[in-house]
């Protein structure tokens, strides 16, 4: 769409004579709002509608030049021209996560009314941090921090905050945790005790199948990586609560503080949900602090089938969930939920410029008291228009489709002699690998999968993840958008067995050709 009439040619010839206050957005510059905003949306759809592969192929090597070339310090004036250029340096490159081929990292694609609200929250531009900056916002985003404990089923006393992601959320659960443990640790004590001869002692039981941002919140909280145990997982990838029950036995007979055990409800590598219930059991005999990682699973939430899953969900402690990966939002949109509200007060500081104690004790709502960010987006906005448009059963349709989809593949590859599978996902990714020919090429397993996928991304034609799994090299679905098919999967995997192929008859000689067949 082209800046034209009277009001285009305004703006831009504002812009150009250096009226920096025509860029501002207000009552008197609602009309280039109008036209720029419908300019870039026009952009972006013209762009999806003809994307025909999820990613062009480009490296950083040959795209780096040409942003490295734009000048900063000579605007273009023109918006037009500001989009022509973002469609070099941006559009035209960028990875599609709407397209059905996409099918590498937790990436969704996202609903149209999330759309409008990050449109709308976007302009307003509400900070969710105090009262007297966002008024209804806030609000709103307690109302939806509401539904989702109550979804979880964590009880009356439930709370919570929304944040950037399932990172933030984990990092500030273990805050909690840790702060709970230290006060705990104190009042137990026969001795007085500081918190610099609590910490050193303080640990953390993970799944070994769990996510890394557990390992880095333990080090951002001064505990060290180290520690974190990482707990045995079955053949299913799964913790194993024999395993847990060692783990806090031998804390408990070296002396040390179980300050929280986090189970997993969604693996980022197999969809694999912890058994909640017989960890809340041992956490619950232990007087430990539970957190549940469900940024990944949270998605069964809204299912009508599949809701058992989460079962002993209820009993944690704290709960981390990412609506930007299976409530189909646009990044970001995550919350932390905590079954008992007081345990917030450790992220809690009063500034008297901000949100004063006597704020609290007026009640009014500052969402600041138990955030850990202070400027914060409206991004529980996104969420509020997609239930009230779409509803929470549609949400849970189409992740219902992703996960019937991931079990649709799991069968395929099963019977397909090319390729080998790991466990099955509870949820919708799928772990397999090419396995080349028994003989000499098997030496050349890890190399042909990765040098597959690296070509597949290079053509453009699709997009996969990849991860190791007992110190191999694997090739990873994860699938979350309703509209892959079957066939595209299919498609995919012809297409990673023909680069792996490839790469083998480059590596072997002629005579290892001959005896690989």
């Amino acid at each position: 769409m082209s800046f034209q009439g009277q009001s285009a040619a305004t703006v831009t010839s504002a812009a150009r004579t250096g009226n920096a206050r025509a860029h501002l957005f207000n009552d008197r510059t609602v009309d280039g709002y109008r036209l720029s905003l419908a300019a870039g949306v026009e952009r972006v759809a013209t762009r999806i509608a003809r994307t025909e592969r999820p990613f062009s192929g480009i490296t950083p090597a040959a795209l780096a030049p040409e942003i490295t070339a734009i000048d900063l310090e000579s605007p273009l004036a023109d918006p037009a021209a500001a989009l022509d250029e973002l469609e070099s340096v941006y559009l035209r490159d960028a990875v599609y996560f709407h397209h059905p081929r996409y099918l590498a990292h937790l990436n969704c694609p996202v609903v149209i009314p999330a759309l409008l609200g990050e449109a709308v929250l976007t302009a307003v531009n509400s900070s969710l941090d105090t009262w007297d900056q966002s008024a209804g916002g806030t609000l709103i985003e307690r109302r939806l921090i509401d539904w989702t404990a109550q979804r979880l089923g964590l009880g009356q006393d439930a709370d919570g905050v929304f944040t950037s992601g399932g990172s933030q959320s984990n990092f500030q659960a273990l805050l909690l945790a840790r702060e709970e443990a230290c006060v705990l640790a104190a009042k137990n004590s026969a001795v007085p005790l500081t918190k610099h001869d609590i910490l050193p002692k303080l640990r953390i039981l993970a799944s070994e199948a769990g996510h890394f941002s557990v390992q880095k919140a333990a080090k951002m909280l001064g505990l060290g990586m180290e520690a974190v145990i990482c707990v045995e997982t079955g053949p299913d990838r799964r913790m194993r609560p024999a395993a847990l029950a060692r783990e806090i036995d031998h804390c408990n007979r070296e002396g040390l503080t179980v300050m929280a055990v986090v189970a997993t409800a969604g693996t980022t590598d197999f969809g694999t949900i912890d058994p909640l219930d017989r960890i809340a059991d041992l956490c619950e005999w232990a007087g430990l602090w539970l957190h549940v990682d469900a940024a990944y699973g949270c998605g069964l939430l809204a299912s009508r089938t599949r809701r058992h899953l989460l079962a002993g969900i209820e009993r944690a402690d704290s709960v981390t969930v990412d609506y930007h990966k299976s409530f189909f939002q646009p990044v970001s949109s995550s919350a932390l939920l905590v079954r008992d509200k007081s345990t917030l007060r450790h992220a809690t500081y009063y500034a008297d410029y901000l949100n004063p104690a006597r704020m609290a004790e007026q009640r009014i709502p500052n969402q600041v008291d138990k955030s850990i960010q202070t400027t914060r987006r409206f991004d529980a906005l996104k969420l509020w228009l997609t239930l009230r448009i779409m509803g929470a059963d549609a949400i849970g349709e189409l992740f219902d489709e992703v996960v019937d989809r991931a079990a649709d593949a799991w069968e395929l590859l099963t019977d397909d002699p090319r390729f080998e599978v790991v466990t099955k996902s509870q949820l919708s990714t799928v772990v397999f690998r090419y396995l080349p020919p028994e003989g000499p090429a098997r030496a050349l397993t890890d190399a042909s999968n990765l040098y597959a996928r690296e070509a597949l991304a290079a053509s453009g034609e699709a997009v996969v993840a990849g991860t190791k799994v007992d110190g191999r090299h694997f090739l990873k679905f994860t699938l979350l958008n309703p509209e892959t098919s079957l066939d595209d999967i299919a498609a995919v995997l012809d297409l990673l067995a023909e680069h792996a192929g490839r790469y083998l008859n480059e590596q072997l000689s002629p005579e290892f050709r001959r005896l690989a067949g």
